[in-house]
């Protein structure tokens, strides 16, 4: 078998050959976390949740699932048709958590998977533990519902991942043979259709990266040009967007249909453009982009609506208590986004990404990595009422003192420790004018070009807690490259030095700040980002948002919960005080450390109004009310203390009063 790259050791994305990008990621290991904030998740999810993460697939029954369809244990089939993706998600975490560090537990468990996996599947190439455990097998029998070629998908791309991370082939063996089957039945000329959740589309892209094998970026092609057709029937009464088949992609106008199947799409589609170059499809992702930041995005980066369908919403359907924001749609958002970078160059996109992980990544997972939000609501009433998941009938509640420790559809908890394993792919690129910085993490970072030549530079910085960010050459030859500093949208002014000698007139390109010089050894580059906190207001179409307030400091979302404020369970009664400034200040002991946010606001005297759900107007009414000061925490913390009363959104306390 052919392996393209000299190494093939890239991570997710290899882009390397990919003849459409504007920027190329950078090898497996070129960039190492030394310190700070990410350094506290990645071993977080290392050293707890991966292994807390097996024992919950053994309780809930998917690798059972496997052993039944292997003939190695009697019992019938538990849970959803797609629990085999769960174990591929979380097969893919620990690849590349191996890469970074041999680790012998979690190698046994890799092998006891594996192994698994190689038994269950047939002598033509499939492999689908629900199908094959039916007394009546029958494969491809349900398309729309079944989820075959999305537990392929998921497949394929821990098999990626291990070829990477280890230059092990055991699962790209089966995921070869697996997508030469799926090829034998799918494809011009033969059985028509496609599945009815994408991400089976940018996994045989990323196989026929890693592999050299045309036929696979033809099936992804194909696929991809199967969506629009209306043959889906839908699930309820969703309509056929609920499966992205109501429109051709390259007719795309606006997001519409289940968020996480609507964001893995676009990922694929993204990937045919890096190696197609046809131009419908990027011109089709760029309008789709700017439906979705322009009129249903929310703050947290969230994309969601409705629980119904889990799905997008009307223009500017934003609702705070009552919205979805799945934690998989916030990943499927911030991969489709690190594409349209890759693909583009433009800055904006990188913004897309650094919203969405700091803010509804990361409140999905718990600090403790074993308790988990499947959806991440912007406002919490009562502490007693979160429905977790759709699949829950409206009349059912669910009284935590916590995030639940794991899901019957359990999609976002590996998806999450997979994305945190391989954070460090997202931190930088390079291109043969230099190395382009797009999130700020302390690490090391290097370039090695052809030519031999050797770029390394270690970047220290508190970032999220401070703006301040310093990138030390320690390795070049001399050279002149462009060093390119992302400067994040939420930045309202920077300030710049090399060496000590401040950049008065710096260059910047599409959200980019441009260094260009002969660099030396210990040269440094200081940047300072500012942070100072802001608040910040919705599109006045926002109906949940009119006469509301937010407030953010750096990268990062805050919100009020209930236990911090001087009067409890009032939340739906406080407000916010534009008028006076906001203060931050750090608090190592409270939730792991964090930056807090410190207001001044009030909290309204609704006496007047007992027994009275309506009244007539009375302009004369002043409410007296009571000053408080309110004190806000990053919203990704939330529910680590108990889940209680929380909103992101402040209503804005009158001038007049």
């Amino acid at each position: 078998m052919f392996f393209p790259g000299k190494n093939n050791r890239f991570g997710p994305v290899d882009n390397s050959l990919s003849p459409k990008s504007h920027w190329k990621t950078l090898a497996f290991k070129q960039v190492r976390l030394t310190s700070g904030f990410w350094v506290k998740r990645a071993a977080t999810n290392r050293n707890v949740s991966l292994f807390y993460a097996f024992e919950m697939l053994e309780k809930a029954g998917n690798l059972d699932n496997l052993r039944i369809a292997a003939g190695l244990k009697k019992g019938e089939y538990q849970g959803y048709v797609f629990l085999d993706s769960d174990i591929y998600k979380w097969l893919e975490a620990t690849a590349w958590e191996m890469g970074n560090e041999a680790d012998e537990r979690l190698a046994s468990m890799v092998d006891q998977a594996i192994d698994l996996i190689k038994k269950v599947q047939r002598p033509d190439g499939y492999i689908n533990s629900y199908v094959q455990t039916r007394e009546q097998f029958e494969p491809w029998a349900d398309l729309d519902n079944g989820h075959e070629m999305y537990c392929a998908g998921h497949l394929i791309q821990a098999a990626v991942a291990f070829k990477r991370a280890l230059d092990d082939d055991r699962l790209l063996d089966v995921a070869c043979r697996f997508a030469d089957a799926i090829d034998k039945v799918f494809g011009p000329g033969k059985r028509q259709g496609s599945c009815g959740h994408p991400i089976i589309e940018m996994a045989l892209v990323e196989l026929f990266r890693v592999t050299g094998e045309k036929r696979y970026l033809n099936l992804a092609k194909f696929l991809i040009d199967q969506r629009g057709k209306n043959r889906m029937k839908g699930h309820r009464s969703y309509g056929p967007e609920y499966q992205q088949d109501h429109v051709p992609v390259r007719q795309v106008v606006e997001a519409e249909g289940h968020a996480v199947r609507q964001l893995y799409l676009a990922s694929g589609v993204t990937d045919l453009f890096l190696e197609t170059g046809e131009l419908a499809l990027l011109e089709a992702m760029t309008r789709l982009s700017k439906d979705i930041t322009e009129t249903k995005l929310y703050i947290t980066g969230g994309m969601g609506a409705r629980f119904d369908g889990e799905s997008f919403g009307e223009p500017y359907e934003l609702p705070n208590d009552q919205c979805y924001c799945e934690t998989c749609a916030a990943i499927a958002s911030f991969m489709w986004n690190w594409r349209m970078l890759l693909a583009t160059g433009d800055g904006l996109y990188a913004d897309q990404m650094e919203k969405v992980l700091y803010n509804n990544i990361l409140s999905g997972p718990a600090l403790d990595g074993t308790h988990f939000f499947y959806i991440n609501p912007l406002m919490l009433r009562e502490a007693r009422f979160l429905r977790l998941s759709t699949d829950l009938p409206p009349s059912e509640v669910f009284i935590p003192d916590q995030r639940p420790k794991w899901h019957d559809c359990a999609c976002c908890p590996p998806n999450v420790m997979r994305l945190v394993s391989s954070i460090t792919h997202y931190l930088a690129t390079q291109d043969r004018t230099g190395i382009q910085v797009h999130h700020y993490a302390s690490s090391d970072i290097s370039m090695v070009e052809q030519e031999a030549k050797t770029r390394k530079i270690r970047m220290t910085t508190d970032y999220p807690w401070q703006g301040k960010i310093n990138l030390k050459v320690l390795e070049t030859d001399g050279s002149s490259f462009r060093l390119s500093l992302r400067i994040p949208a939420w930045s309202e002014s920077f300030h710049a030095a090399i060496n000590g000698v401040p950049i008065d007139n710096p260059h910047q390109e599409n959200g980019y700040l441009v260094l260009e010089k002969d660099w030396q050894p210990g040269d440094e580059v200081t940047l300072d980002l500012g942070m100072a906190p802001m608040l910040i207001a919705s599109h006045p179409r926002i109906d949940a948002n009119r006469g509301c307030l937010a407030i953010q400091r750096g990268p990062l979302v805050y919100c009020l919960e209930d236990q911090d404020q001087e009067v409890k369970d009032r939340l739906l009664d406080v407000e916010i005080n534009p008028n006076q400034p906001l203060t931050a200040q750090w608090e190592n002991d409270l939730l792991d450390g964090i930056m807090a946010i410190h207001a001044k606001g009030r909290v309204s005297d609704h006496d007047s109004w007992r027994a009275n759900l309506y009244q007539p107007l009375n302009p004369s009414h002043k409410d007296p009310g009571k000053e408080v000061d309110l004190m806000a925490v990053p919203y990704y913390t939330w529910a680590n203390r108990g889940i209680g009363g929380m909103r992101v959104w402040i209503p804005i306390q009158p001038s007049n009063d």
